[in-house]
C-alpha cells in the first residue's frame, strides 16, 4: 500500500494511456512551475495564474518533444491548492513517455493512485466525503449515481454534518454549564432536549438509509432470466436490449451456456444474463449449461422467471423471483405480469417491475443527501447510536450524557475526515484512479 506525502513534486497522466487526439499530464507541488520552466519555450513564469500558455516542450538535450498548451495554477488556485500545472499534449504514446521522462529528469516523481486528491484533502481543499465523491463520479455507471456523487462533491454531506454538529455543540454547551457549577450553584435544572435529539437521530438514520439505493445506482445489480426451454427468456433478453443478441428458435435447448451484457434498467446498471433452459436432459453440454444457470441464480440479486404463456408455475421457484409470462399477444395472460416479444406489449411493465424489485426496501428519500460509502454509513449510524445512548442515560447524570454527545461529535468528525488515521487515508486513496 502506498504512503502519501505532501512535500514532493508529483506528476501523473490524467487521461488513458492509449493513442488519442489529446492527453493531459498534471503535476503538483511546491516549486513545480520553476522545475518545468527549463523544459518549456513559453513564458510560463510571467503568465497569470489560471491561464493557458502555448509553446514547445523540450527534453534535457534541448530537442523538441511536442507542441503543447500548459495551464498554470499558482499556490491556492489548483485542484490540490499547491502550485501546479496541466500539460495538454498530443496523445501519442511516445510523446507521453518522452514528457514523463523529461519531468522525472527535473525531479518530479510519478504520483501514486489518488495522491492528488489526498493532497487536496490534506490542504483543506475538500473534506473526506467530497474526496470520496471524486472517485465515485469517475466510476459512476448511471446518471443518478453521477448526480448523487456530484452533490456530495459540492458539499451536501459536509453541510449536513456541520448543521448537526452545530446543534450538538449547542446542547453540549448548555450541559457543560451544569457541569461547571457546584451542586448548590446550579442556576436552573437542565432538561434533556428529547425533541431536538430525536430529530437529529432521525436525520442521521435517514441519510444512512440511502446507502443501499445509492450503491445500487452506482455498482448495479445482477439479474438472471431463467425458466424452462422455449419459455421466452431469449426473446425477453433481446427486447430489453432492443437488439438481437440472443438466438431465438422454436427448437429446444438453443441456449446452452449463459449470455451476459451490461445495460440500464430505469437508471440502475444491470448485469443481465440469458441462461440455458431448465429441464431434464441427458445431453452433457446442455446439462453443464443448466448447472451454470443454477449457480448464476444462486448469486443473482434478482431472478426473472419466465413462463411460457399460461404455463403453470413449477414448484421450487425461488420465493423472491419475479414471475413473468411470455406470449401476451397469444394468451392474453390476464391478471399477471406479461409481455409480447412480437408486439412489444408489456415490455415496459416488465422493466418497471424489475426496477421496483431491485429498489425494494431501499430508501430514496429526496429530502436528504445520498451516500455511497460504507464508511460514511458506519459513521452516521455510530453517531445516531451514541445519541440514543445519551437519551437512555438521562437518569445516570449529566456527565454520562455529555460523554455520549462527545462520542456522537467524534463520529461526525470521522465522517468528514476531521479526525482520521493515516492507515485509513492510505487505504481509501489507493483505490482511486491514477491522475486523481
Amino acid at each position: 500500500m502506498p504512503h502519501y506525502t505532501v512535500d514532493e513534486p508529483i506528476y501523473a497522466l490524467a487521461t488513458p494511456f492509449a493513442p488519442s487526439a489529446l492527453a493531459v499530464i498534471r503535476a503538483s507541488g511546491d516549486g513545480v512551475l520553476s522545475m518545468l520552466e527549463p523544459l518549456f519555450t513559453g513564458k510560463l513564469m510571467k503568465a497569470p495564474t489560471n491561464t493557458a500558455v502555448h509553446g514547445f516542450l523540450v527534453g534535457s538535450d534541448g530537442r523538441k518533444i511536442d507542441e503543447v498548451v500548459i495551464i498554470k495554477y499558482g499556490k491556492g488556485h489548483g485542484y490540490t491548492s499547491e502550485e501546479a500545472f496541466e500539460i495538454m499534449c498530443h496523445g501519442s504514446l511516445p510523446v507521453i513517455r518522452a514528457i514523463s521522462l523529461a519531468l522525472e529528469s527535473q525531479g518530479i516523481r510519478e504520483a501514486e493512485r489518488g495522491e492528488f486528491t489526498y493532497r487536496a484533502f490534506m490542504h483543506g481543499r475538500m473534506d473526506l466525503t467530497e474526496a470520496e465523491a471524486v472517485e465515485e463520479i469517475v466510476k459512476s455507471k448511471s446518471e443518478s449515481a453521477s448526480q448523487d456523487a456530484l452533490s456530495r462533491l459540492s458539499g451536501s454531506i459536509r453541510a449536513e454534518a456541520d448543521s448537526i454538529r452545530s446543534s450538538l455543540l449547542d446542547i453540549l454547551a448548555s450541559l457543560e454549564v451544569q457541569l461547571d457549577y457546584g451542586e448548590d450553584e446550579i442556576p436552573e435544572e437542565w432538561v434533556f432536549p428529547h425533541d431536538e435529539v430525536s430529530r437529529i437521530i432521525s436525520r442521521l438514520e435517514s441519510i444512512a438509509a440511502t446507502y443501499d439505493a445509492s450503491r445500487l445506482y452506482s455498482s448495479g445489480a445482477s439479474v438472471v432470466l431463467a425458466g424452462r426451454t422455449n419459455a421466452g427468456k431469449s426473446s425477453l433478453y433481446n427486447a430489453i436490449l432492443k437488439e438481437n443478441r440472443s438466438i431465438v428458435s422454436a427448437s429446444e435447448g438453443t441456449t446452452r451456456d449463459y449470455i451476459e451484457t451490461e445495460c440500464l434498467i430505469g437508471d440502475i446498471p444491470v448485469h443481465l444474463f440469458d441462461t440455458a433452459g431448465l429441464r431434464d436432459t441427458d445431453e452433457s453440454i446442455e446439462r453443464e449449461g443448466i448447472e451454470r444457470t443454477r449457480k448464476l441464480m444462486e448469486g443473482a440479486d434478482l431472478i426473472v422467471y419466465v413462463l411460457d404463456g399460461n404455463e403453470e408455475e413449477p414448484s421450487g421457484i425461488d420465493s423472491n423471483a419475479l414471475i413473468v409470462r411470455s406470449k401476451r399477444d397469444i394468451t392474453g395472460a390476464s391478471g399477471s405480469l406479461s409481455f409480447s416479444s412480437v408486439t412489444g406489449e408489456g415490455i415496459g411493465d416488465v422493466l418497471k417491475a424489475i426496477e421496483e424489485r431491485l429498489l425494494e426496501g431501499s430508501s430514496i428519500a429526496s429530502d436528504v443527501p445520498r451516500i455511497d460509502s460504507e464508511r460514511q454509513r458506519g459513521c452516521l449510524l455510530d453517531a445516531a447510536s451514541a445519541l440514543r445512548d445519551a437519551e437512555n442515560a438521562v437518569d445516570s447524570g449529566e456527565d454520562v450524557v455529555a460523554m455520549y454527545i462527545q462520542l456522537a461529535l467524534s463520529s461526525l468528525s470521522a465522517l468528514t475526515g476531521a479526525v482520521t488515521s493515516d492507515e485509513l487515508l492510505d487505504r481509501l486513496f489507493s483505490s482511486f484512479c491514477l491522475g486523481k
